[in-house]
């Protein structure tokens, strides 16, 4: 192989690398990510608390504190919080009741 096809094969892999880690397509992922947190939701008004806790590949989840109110009726509009967790690979959203301190 010439050194001039290393380069340009080379060239190529790290292109794509450096384009799929854009800040454009950071923010395309992270948009994604909370419009699914917030579909699983459980609330009304639900909004992301913050910004997302980004695991490394190995785990392939994202985090993300969702607020809103409750939607049942007997809970009078009470505010509570839930947990998102997001699986990169599956692009699936799970959410789970958090109450920070309660044991």
């Amino acid at each position: 192989m010439t050194l001039l096809r290393i380069a340009l094969i080379a060239l190529a892999m790290t292109s794509g690398l450096a384009q799929a880690s854009s800040p454009d397509a950071w923010n395309e992922y992270r948009q994604q990510m909370v419009k699914r947190c917030l579909a699983a939701s459980q609330f009304k008004d639900a909004h992301a608390l913050g910004k997302p806790a980004e695991f490394d590949d190995r785990t392939a989840y994202s985090a993300l504190l969702i607020e809103g109110v409750y939607k049942p009726k007997s809970m009078k509009n009470q505010t509570g919080t839930e947990l998102c967790l997001y699986d990169r690979a599956q692009q699936q959203a799970y959410v789970t009741e958090w109450k920070p301190g309660a044991k």
